[in-house]
């Protein structure tokens, strides 16, 4: 990968990006393979078994608002109200989402025995795509098996070592692995900076009037909630001609009319739309819409899409029937928003500091918190939340993660602002009585 940075400009990514790996901060020996892993099996187990992690806890059941947890800490089964899924919409356990599998099973089975270019292509594979693409307000979509494949697959299908890639630096990690494998120009810009976005367009112009550009940026950001400024994104791209990149992962079924996304929610069109099936439609997948021409490209020339499989039936299935559940039941959607709205009020009513535009509400914990006990305890009281400590952030933004579904009751929300309530309170995180 060739940087193309300016003097005055950051050399890399802020240590809070996706970009980092454990190797950079575990200190790992050089003898060997064996010892290698087995270092980092003593760090990890040791700390899981201290109760310091809460990591891969075992659900028993479906992924609900309410779930039941095999509990490490006790190894007892017990029901936790659940704060730290993706699944906005409370897809997962849909009746209608479960009787389509099922149907769908019957009809097809359960894959298809073959990568989408040779035969897996089906009626339900071609009817998803054209959904989403009347979704996304496009003319075509192609479908991937994961989000992350989804990523790899168009930036190595589009961008060659002469492109340029221009990317928020709080991107996913799919995408800075798809840099790595690409291998094109590409530079970063200081979260939602529009203005150092504007002085790296300009000076990538100056340098390669010619360039193919794609500035890459996220609807929703997973760590924040925050929205990416589209609009204005979409004006400086048209101004130095360049594509505009979205990662809706996060936004699609929660932001837009009907759930369309980030980019219809701000009415601003782009050129390369993403989303994925695993996080509002509960399942796994990926897709990319945009225009006919663009898709017949990536069916031919992203290697993720043609060396994979074919999605499975039954995943096609479930999200098809999510599109008839968010056009049939728009209360989702609105329901998810008035929970955030709900939550976010507590919090701020205990004296915490709670910034949202999403499904996703980040609570900051001050480092003088151990976030570790701090989330061993709300785990105690049966609130299942995910704690997101340094590399994943800076560790003076370290953080509770807090998602919101449209299944969760007044009573779940009540009884999680009740324990970060008291249990901030134990550790130092809320003041007062």
């Amino acid at each position: 990968m060739t940087p193309m940075m300016s003097a005055s400009l950051p050399a890399r990514p802020a240590s809070h990006a996706e970009n980092f790996s454990l190797r950079d901060f575990l200190p790992l020996p050089d003898q060997g393979f064996a010892e290698q892993v087995e270092t980092f099996s003593r760090h990890y187990r040791a700390a899981a078994e201290a109760g310091a992690t809460l990591y891969m806890r075992e659900i028993q059941g479906p992924a609900d608002a309410e779930v039941r947890v095999l509990d490490p800490l006790t190894g007892q089964v017990r029901p936790m109200i659940m704060l730290g899924s993706n699944n906005y919409l409370g897809l997962t356990n849909h009746p209608r989402v479960k009787e389509a599998v099922k149907a769908a099973i019957d009809e097809f089975g359960v894959g298809c025995g073959g990568p989408p270019l040779l035969n897996g292509t089906s009626r339900l594979h071609r009817e998803l795509e054209s959904r989403l693409a009347a979704l996304k307000g496009a003319e075509d979509c192609v479908l991937f098996t994961s989000g992350f494949l989804t990523n790899l697959g168009w930036m190595g299908a589009l961008m060659r070592p002469q492109d340029v890639v221009i990317y928020d630096e709080l991107s996913h990690a799919s995408l800075f692995d798809a840099l790595k494998l690409t291998r094109c120009r590409s530079q970063f810009f200081r979260h939602n900076d529009l203005a150092e976005l504007a002085q790296i367009l300009t000076a990538t112009r100056t340098r390669a009037p010619k360039a193919n550009i794609v500035v890459s940026v996220e609807g929703v950001y997973s760590m924040d909630g925050d929205l990416a400024p589209l609009p204005a994104l979409r004006a400086l791209c048209d101004q130095h001609g360049a594509w505009l990149m979205v990662d809706d992962a996060h936004g699609t079924g929660v932001m837009g009319a009907g759930g369309a996304g980030t980019s219809a929610h701000f009415h601003t069109p782009v050129e390369v739309n993403m989303g994925t099936f695993s996080k509002s439609f509960g399942t796994v997948g990926g897709f990319l819409t945009g225009s006919r021409a663009l898709i017949d490209y990536m069916r031919f020339f992203a290697r993720s899409h043609m060396f994979s499989a074919a999605l499975p039936h039954p995943v096609v299935a479930t999200v098809l029937a999510g599109l008839d559940v968010m056009a049939d039941e728009p209360w989702r959607q609105e329901k998810l928003h008035a929970n955030a709205d709900r939550l976010a009020a507590g919090l701020r009513g205990l004296g915490l500091d709670v910034n949202y535009e999403s499904a996703i509400i980040p609570l900051i914990v001050p480092v003088a918190v151990d976030l570790r006990l701090l989330t061993r305890r709300i785990h105690e009281e049966g609130l299942f939340v995910n704690a997101i400590e340094a590399p994943a952030v800076p560790a003076d933004r370290q953080r509770l993660r807090l998602s919101l579904m449209a299944t969760h009751t007044e009573a779940h929300l009540a009884r999680a602002i009740e324990v970060i309530g008291a249990v901030g309170r134990e550790v130092g995180l809320v003041s007062g009585p």
